[in-house]
């Protein structure tokens, strides 16, 4: 399946169930990568708008680079009264925004899914000179039992968890994008889900079992048997290390 394309069916799900950012990484942003109030900041793979949304009380404006037009056309509506955000129907590698006009870039959970070098040329020429790239992840963790139990119900009855998952992406890949060192920063983030909030968070994911496969059945009863087995007051806690890995290009 096209990149692009694999969040369509899943555009509901991906709007009311993915994490948000921490206060902390955005003051990261703001204090290390020049993100202050003058900034133009070019959101690449924007999605639903998740990462838009908390940007752009920061900054001058925000453009928003979604291919996918059912993603960004809940993005669109959801934050329809936002007036510093543009929003472009383009590509990594073609954003269609103009040369040398972006103090930042920022890609949330995205550039695994990019051809890195033609992205990497294209950050070059939309960057004013000392511009910075930063590529970020909510990275779940397995740090408790339910957690670890669902990610092993991934690996069993995901098609393809492994190939799509951004944990293939190592140093090496890090060093190829960035042009000189780059850095990574760790925060600490988290979200807490009754059971349709576990289930409508596992349906968010591309890599989710399409539902009425015996896949999908075997991972919600996964799903259901874990969080009865460890749910504390009826609630889950799904905790993330948001990793920014960042420089310039």
């Amino acid at each position: 399946m096209d990149s692009t394309q694999r969040f369509s069916t899943r555009v509901e799900a991906y709007v009311k169930y993915r994490p948000g950012y921490p206060v902390a990484m955005l003051d990261f942003l703001a204090r290390e990568l020049a993100m202050g109030p003058e900034a133009q900041v070019a959101d690449i793979g924007a999605g639903t708008g998740i990462l838009t949304a908390l940007l752009a009380p920061r900054v001058a404006r925000v453009w928003a680079v979604e291919p996918n037009d059912d993603m960004r056309a809940a993005a669109k509506r959801l934050l329809a009264q936002v007036g510093n955000i543009g929003w472009l129907h383009g590509s990594a590698e073609a954003t269609g925004l103009p040369t040398g006009a972006m103090d930042l870039v920022t890609v949330a959970q995205a550039f695994h899914w990019f051809d890195r070098a033609a992205f990497r040329q294209e950050c070059q020429r939309l960057l004013k000179p000392g511009g910075q790239v930063a590529l970020i992840w909510n990275d779940r963790l397995t740090n408790t039992p339910f957690l670890k139990a669902y990610e092993e119900g991934l690996h069993a009855y995901s098609g393809d968890y492994e190939e799509v998952n951004h944990r293939n992406l190592g140093e090496a890949d890090f060093r190829a994008f960035f042009t000189g060192e780059y850095r990574l920063d760790r925060f600490e983030n988290s979200q807490l889900f009754d059971l349709d909030g576990v289930l409508g968070r596992l349906n968010s994911s591309s890599y989710a079992p399409v539902a009425g496969t015996p896949a999908h059945d075997q991972m919600t009863a996964l799903v259901r048997r874990e969080f009865a087995r460890h749910a504390v007051d009826g609630k889950i806690a799904f905790n993330y290390c948001t990793l920014v890995y960042s420089g310039r290009v």
